[in-house]
């Protein structure tokens, strides 16, 4: 059993970690109609400064484990932190677009090391019973990034320039290094694997070719039979990763976790949900700014319901999920949020604030308990001995279901606007109004995915009653 002070200061590392991921997504993505602006790139276009920072955490979570079983948790941890500001500062320098989607790579490499290494330190410190308590301990704090990224990035674009809200992360970057150095647990693996070189490059490919055909379908002229066989080597990239990992002994991600069923619908099903939402974050901000003419800085503030409904959910996810059951929580959830989402396409110029205020806290309350049941359940039948694992194959499956969330979500809209230019503030938002319903409705389908859950799984870690030491 670990010592009490890990419980104690461990959770307050890893949110100050999180706080300065989530306070930089979310910053960026209220600041993208400027940056469009200021490097001369259509706002669509700026989706691949979001992508490439999602992608690069897909590629580069599956070693995130292996990493930490070999150099001890506080060192990778702390490294990746560096990493991440670092990175930070690049991006704030960049001169042009290719210039910024290369730091924005580097700052989702620190990022890929920097979350999944931090969940794992949780699990291993704490017990089932605690673990969903320690998670939405750990969560809280961090959501309170997108409570003040919007509004902070909305008056940095509005009164400084959009480099600024790269350097916001060095402060913050800086303590969490300080705590990590300091005061992180170090874990390692019992009896450490080899690295799977083939696997990382056959998965890694195979991940970041199918994100780039997402992105350059929406941007250039694919022809139909180039893009059948890009398609095809990408799907056949992951085909020749699954016969891989049935012939090795320690492959990068161990397909048979998938067996676990309580993990297998919580990886899957969470992949099929984010694939829906995924683009939510990217798509609102073009809404208000560019569809209904708000300044960045309003635009920011109407971002600010969805995190303080969050942060107000985590409080009573635990007490919904004991008494309702993952199965019965997670199939009502998935359709309220394919609801919500729907909803937003009835905002227009002359749609009253406070309705739109609404929408954005049901969003956020619905996202957040999705969230922390699809993320808690993964790990309540999986033994201890795959924590490591578990952990690495669910975050890069989150990573990535929210990579091809934001460029289907982008794709629609761009679908929808056809040939229209995307300053026709009328085009755009009619454009983003179909986008809002498709991906609504294909939210609400994703709800079966959760169907073959027993009213009784996930028991192990809802049924938790120990309070985290704060």
């Amino acid at each position: 059993m670990p010592p009490t002070p890990a419980k104690t200061t461990l959770p307050w590392i890893v949110a100050v970690a999180l706080f300065m991921e989530q306070l930089d997504t979310t910053i960026v993505n209220t600041a993208v109609p400027a940056m469009a602006e200021n490097l001369g790139v259509a706002p669509l276009s700026l989706k691949a400064v979001v992508a490439s920072y999602i992608l690069s955490l897909a590629v580069g979570i599956p070693v995130s484990g292996w990493m930490a079983d070999h150099f001890g948790t506080r060192r990778v941890f702390a490294t990746a932190v560096a990493v991440f500001t670092f990175s930070s500062v690049l991006c704030g320098l960049a001169q042009n677009l290719p210039m910024l989607v290369a730091g924005r790579i580097l700052q989702g490499m620190g990022a890929a090391m920097m979350m999944p290494v931090g969940r794992l330190a949780i699990i291993r410190t704490f017990p089932k019973g605690e673990l969903l308590r320690a998670m939405n301990f750990v969560i809280v704090p961090a959501l309170i990034g997108p409570l003040l990224g919007p509004t902070a990035g909305g008056l940095i674009v509005h009164w400084l320039s959009w480099r600024y809200i790269f350097f916001v992360n060095v402060p913050v970057g800086l303590v969490a290094l300080w705590l990590a150095y300091r005061h992180m647990p170090d874990y390692r693996g019992d009896a450490p694997r080899p690295l799977d070189v083939v696997g990382l490059a056959l998965f890694g490919s195979g991940a970041a070719l199918l994100s780039w055909l997402l992105e350059v379908f929406g941007e250039h002229t694919l022809d139909a039979t180039s893009g059948v066989l890009l398609l095809s080597l990408s799907l056949g990239l992951f085909a020749a990763y699954a016969w891989h990992a049935r012939e090795i002994a320690h492959p990068l991600l161990r397909l048979t976790l998938f067996r676990v069923r309580t993990f297998r619908v919580s990886v899957v099903g969470g992949f099929i949900t984010r694939l829906g939402v995924g683009g939510m974050p990217f798509l609102l901000p073009l809404l208000y700014q560019v569809g209904l003419g708000m300044p960045a800085w309003q635009s920011g503030l109407l971002m600010m319901p969805v995190a303080a409904a969050a942060i107000a959910m985590k409080f009573i996810a635990p007490g919904m999920l004991a008494r309702y059951g993952y199965r019965r929580v997670l199939i009502v959830n998935t359709v309220m949020i394919g609801i919500v989402v729907c909803l937003f396409a009835t905002a227009g110029p002359h749609t009253p604030v406070a309705l739109i205020v609404v929408l954005a806290l049901a969003m956020g309350f619905f996202n957040s308990l999705q969230y922390t049941s699809m993320n808690s359940m993964a790990y309540a039948d999986t033994d201890a001995a795959d924590s490591s694992m578990a952990s690495t194959i669910a975050s890069s499956m989150q990573q990535m279901s929210m990579s091809f969330g934001l460029a289907c979500g982008s794709l629609i809209a761009g679908a929808y606007l056809g040939g229209l230019p995307q300053t026709d503030q009328a085009a755009v938002t009619t454009a983003l109004h179909h986008a809002f319903l498709t991906v609504g409705g294909l939210t609400m389908l994703s709800s079966l995915s959760f169907w073959s859950l027993r009213p009784r799984d996930g028991e192990s870690v809802s049924r938790g009653t120990a309070q985290i030491p704060v």
